[in-house]
């Protein structure tokens, strides 16, 4: 169980401070307050209860179903996590199902294709319902395994922790997946959530928890640091041949968020300009004497346009602009930036996909 203090050093903040004040208004000492965690890990032996029901209901030959039952004896071998349980599970659907064995299969491959396996039949409502959620859970582990976030969201898309076998991994894929694509609100989320049971979960899972956690709280919003781990994101899809509306959306907020700083920098150089400015005409001059002129009164003319894009601005300016952030933050972001662009030029080309 998890105190109060607790959820709200979890970022669950908003809901949390409510809550204390009404507990507090109504007497209750906030060290007394408990929660229930939302979820439980299952046990081996009502697994192995549910997989042998699983196993007299399929249609699969007796032969089969003798390997399958030989997955599960009666006393646990020995302690097995959630990852093994679902891979037992997983192994298990496969000696009775044939669409199950070749996703089973397919995951533990050497992966050569561009595309993932294909699991689109597990959208069907006639399998058992069993089948559907551990297998859904098991793909979207490889997914994740490939580095293929999206899919991974869309595989767990509708899952509780209560509709599988291992769920402490449901909600860490999730909270990687919610991570890697820059959705810190939603990684919050799923990190809260996965810590209600923090001294279950294995140690791999409380170590990249409580980095993340540490990560989540030094990240603002449209900081440098922001904006460099979407490029990275961009990046990694076009790694996967990927440059389709959702790249493209991912693209322009990034190009977006740069305009912001750069527009901010060069207000506070303006600001300074100005400055800088008034302290040296603070003696005023002589009415009686008109200023001298430095220069023709004559300006040229440009055309600058109707936009104000980041690509479209000239190349002097983008330059001046580079070395204002090159002067105001790390050199290792300018960098970051500049092979941005670089990439998105050279993809422009690329024939566009989902």
């Amino acid at each position: 169980m998890k105190t109060l203090h607790y959820i709200l050093m979890c970022k669950f903040a908003p809901a949390a401070c409510c809550l204390l004040a009404v507990v507090v208004s109504c007497g209750v000492a906030v060290g007394q307050l408990t929660f229930e965690p939302s979820w439980q890990m299952p046990r081996y032996a009502s697994v192995r209860t549910s997989a042998l029901e699983w196993i007299e209901q399929s249609d699969s030959s007796e032969p089969s179903q003798d390997q399958a039952r030989a997955l599960w004896p009666p006393t646990e071998p020995e302690p097995i996590d959630g990852t093994a349980l679902l891979s037992r599970v997983a192994e298990t659907f496969s000696l009775v199902n044939t669409q199950a064995l070749a996703l089973f299969e397919a995951c533990n491959a050497e992966h050569e294709s561009p595309l993932p396996p294909d699991a689109s039949w597990l959208d069907d409502h006639a399998l058992p319902e069993a089948m559907r959620n551990n297998l859904r859970l098991y793909y979207a582990r490889w997914l994740a395994q490939q580095g293929l976030y999206d899919e991974v969201l869309v595989a767990l898309e509708g899952l509780a922790p209560a509709d599988v076998v291992d769920p402490a991994g449901l909600l860490f894929y999730r909270l990687v997946a919610h991570q890697q694509l820059v959705q810190p609100d939603q990684s919050r989320a799923a990190l809260v959530q996965l810590l209600e049971q923090e001294a279950a979960l294995p140690r791999r899972y409380q170590q990249v928890a409580q980095l993340v956690q540490r990560d989540l709280a030094g990240l603002k919003d449209e900081s440098l640091d922001h904006i460099a781990r979407r490029m990275n994101d961009v990046r990694r899809r076009l790694e996967f041949g990927r440059a389709g509306k959702q790249v493209q959306m991912v693209e322009k907020g990034v190009v977006d968020s740069l305009d912001k700083i750069i527009k901010k920098l060069e207000e506070q150089q303006q600001q300074s300009s100005s400055s800088s400015g008034s302290a040296q005409s603070s003696k005023p001059m002589d009415d009686s004497r008109l200023p001298s002129m430095k220069a023709p009164m004559k300006v040229d003319q440009r055309d600058i346009g109707n936009q104000s894009g980041w690509g479209e601005l000239p190349d002097k300016e983008r330059k001046q602009a580079m070395q204002q952030i090159g002067r105001e933050f790390p050199a290792h972001y300018r960098e970051l930036i500049n092979e941005y662009f670089r990439e998105l030029a050279e993809g422009a080309d690329s024939p566009p996909s989902k």
